[in-house]
């Protein structure tokens, strides 16, 4: 898979929205590889790297100027527009991926209370490689500094913004991943 075509389908060479999509993507699939390696996970590492490098494609077409997204739709839509993408490409795993990789997951539940603007449906991760980047994905923003690694108390103190069925999601991922080691 040529990671670069597909990007430059959708971005600018050298924009800094590319830029900041390619940082927080590497640091999302080391992190998953590693987190996979620490706990002696047989995974398909291919699939986990290139799918971790896509999960986040569709945040072009959202509104949040404060990470150079200029698009229009609201940002909890990234993955729902990633999925789409990437089915366009024929990648209808890494579309789960990208789907399913936001907060801890979604219900279809949560989506309906809160209002969102998304298909009322259940977005979980279901395999290992995606509860394995939804995992990962948590530890870095794209705001602030994208390169500095939050800290788990950090992690669970945002995800507990969502809700305690969000932060039981969370951390029945990271006792998936660290119980293992």
């Amino acid at each position: 898979m040529n990671l670069n075509v597909i990007y430059h389908k959708y971005y600018e060479e050298g924009s800094a929205l590319l830029d900041l999509l390619l940082t927080h993507s590497e640091l999302v699939a080391r992190k998953a590889l590693d987190v996979a390696a620490h706990a002696g996970l047989d995974i398909d590492k291919d699939f986990v790297y290139n799918a971790a490098m896509l999960h986040d494609i569709g945040i072009f077409r959202c509104n949040a100027p404060g990470i150079c997204c200029l698009g229009k739709e609201p940002y909890i839509r990234h993955g729902v527009i990633g999925g789409e993408l990437m089915r366009m490409e024929g990648l209808d795993e890494i579309a789960r991926v990208c789907e399913r990789h936001t907060g801890a997951g979604l219900t279809a539940k949560e989506i309906a209370e809160a209002g969102l603007p998304l298909p009322h449906m259940d977005f979980l991760p279901e395999t290992i490689e995606e509860k394995l980047i939804c995992y990962a994905d948590k530890f870095y923003s794209k705001s602030g500094d994208p390169k500095e690694e939050k800290s788990l108390d950090r992690v669970r103190k945002s995800i507990a913004k969502f809700g305690k069925e969000s932060l039981d999601r969370f951390d029945a991922l990271h006792s998936l991943f660290t119980l293992h080691s």
